[in-house]
């Protein structure tokens, strides 16, 4: 017979192997918790991008790398990278004339100039059947603006104007309440856009009665410019020749809006900004691994993936060193369409290295809204445009709360987060110590893709 003592180390010892995952892993539902109580706090004012409270997550984010003992990139004198980024901001506000009528819109987007065309109407509410036009009003009020804006962009409008409605509201709000006008990385070129503004409901019939006639957006801009911060930690491989894999995030959100709302973030993207800190804690403890492990966190995605496109042009690491990229998205609710605790892949099907982390642990599955085009929509582009095999793992993509002032800490889903990113620490060390190299699969790479 088993004595007390015996059987009190043998209950302990059962205990210990009853939660392996947590114990190996470090990963818990209050370290999650407490970034997010810090990177979603009213304190940071929801991180706009290349702001200075962007600056203060990134240097949160850089303190917490150098807590876990990671060092500075190769070539970089701290945890740091700073870019400036060009912003263009309206003068005064802009009017849209059409002979004896003048309008005040609310500007949603453009190019920062005036626009001046004739005018078509599209009664339709279908996207798909909108005219193609220098000008094209939407006169219809139950519409998808999205929709329509990507019709717009596709058939070459150079002025959409839209009808105002509940959608075209949100979609104020879900642009920061700011229209987006050209913002470009010091020393590039701002990327041609067309403009788009909305109309006040009740002067769109009179507008409309204008078909056929010249109509004018008269647009004046001043340039602001502003520093964008990613921070960066380096956790130094074994072997030299093994590659380096990046695991990414980006710190901003939308800021402040003109109304005093905090747009807080807490899912977008503070969550995969809270994934980044945990890996990097959970890979920084115990043996060295063979591959080197470069963890950022980019600024100013949401104006137009700044951050990293700038990192991708002054990688500290040459990019053909780079084995693959895992950015983190929007990682803090589950998404009724995938298994419980399972996030999404994008682009799961154009390269191996999503069934190679699901044969290994990680609770990964492909993409349920191939329509929304995802792939193509964070971080990870602009790296896959290089040539480096970089996939997005996302929750929920399509909650709620997305871009709007319900995208608080209250609002997280922390068992689900932290699940999430529990099941992804085996398959990082799996893939930090193999020899495995993702490719991409035939017809996957961007620019081979139909």
């Amino acid at each position: 017979m088993f004595c007390r003592h015996t059987a009190r180390l043998l209950a302990a010892s059962a205990l210990v192997l009853a939660a392996p995952a947590i114990a190996q892993s470090g990963v818990t539902e209050r370290s999650v918790a407490a970034h997010e109580a810090f990177l979603a706090s009213d304190a940071l004012q929801g991180r706009g991008s290349a702001t200075r409270d962007e600056a203060i997550a990134a240097a949160y984010v850089a303190s917490e790398f150098q807590s876990y003992g990671l060092t500075h990139a190769p070539g970089m004198a701290s945890y740091l990278q700073t870019a400036t980024v060009v912003r263009e901001t309206l003068a005064r506000p802009a009017k849209l004339s059409a002979n004896d009528l003048v309008i005040t819109p609310t500007l949603l987007a453009g190019s920062g100039a005036t626009v001046s065309g004739t005018l078509t109407v599209a009664s339709s509410s279908d996207a798909a059947a909108m005219p193609e036009g220098d000008v094209v009003l939407v006169s219809a009020a139950d519409v998808d603006p999205i929709a329509f804006l990507r019709a717009a962009s596709a058939k070459h409008v150079k002025l959409l104007l839209l009808t105002e409605s509940d959608a075209t509201r949100k979609l104020v709000t879900m642009f920061g309440g700011s229209p987006r006008l050209p913002t470009y990385l010091d020393g590039q070129p701002p990327e041609s856009r067309s403009t788009i503004a909305i109309v006040p409901a009740d002067q769109v019939a009179a507008l409309a009665r204008r078909a056929g006639k010249t109509v004018t957006l008269d647009v004046a801009t001043t340039q602001q410019r502003n520093t964008t911060t990613n921070a960066i930690g380096y956790l130094k491989g074994s072997d030299p020749n093994a590659g380096t894999l990046l695991f990414t995030a980006h710190l901003d959100h939308l800021g402040v809006l003109p109304d005093g709302t905090i747009m807080h973030g807490a899912n977008d993207d503070a969550s995969g900004t809270t994934a980044v800190l945990e890996l990097a804690q959970a890979l920084a403890t115990g043996k060295q691994p063979k591959r080197s492990i470069l963890f950022v966190c980019y600024g100013s995605e949401e104006i137009g993936e700044f951050g990293s496109t700038y990192f991708g042009e002054h990688p500290p690491v040459p990019l053909g060193n780079i084995v693959a990229n895992i950015e983190f998205e929007m990682i803090g609710a589950q998404d009724p369409k995938l298994p419980r605790d399972t996030l999404m892949m994008t682009g799961f099907d154009r390269s191996n290295l999503g069934a190679a982390l699901k044969q290994h642990g990680a609770l990964v599955a492909g993409d349920p809204y191939p329509e929304q085009h995802f792939f193509q929509r964070s971080d990870n582009y602009a790296l896959a445009l290089k040539g480096v095999v970089a996939h997005t793992l996302s929750g929920w993509a399509v909650t709620p709360t997305y871009h709007q002032p319900t995208d608080t800490l209250a609002n997280l889903d922390i068992p689900f987060m932290t699940k999430a990113i529990r099941s992804l620490v085996g398959p990082a060390k799996w893939l930090a110590n193999s020899d495995f190299v993702p490719a991409w699969n035939p017809g996957g790479k961007p620019g081979e893709d139909k």
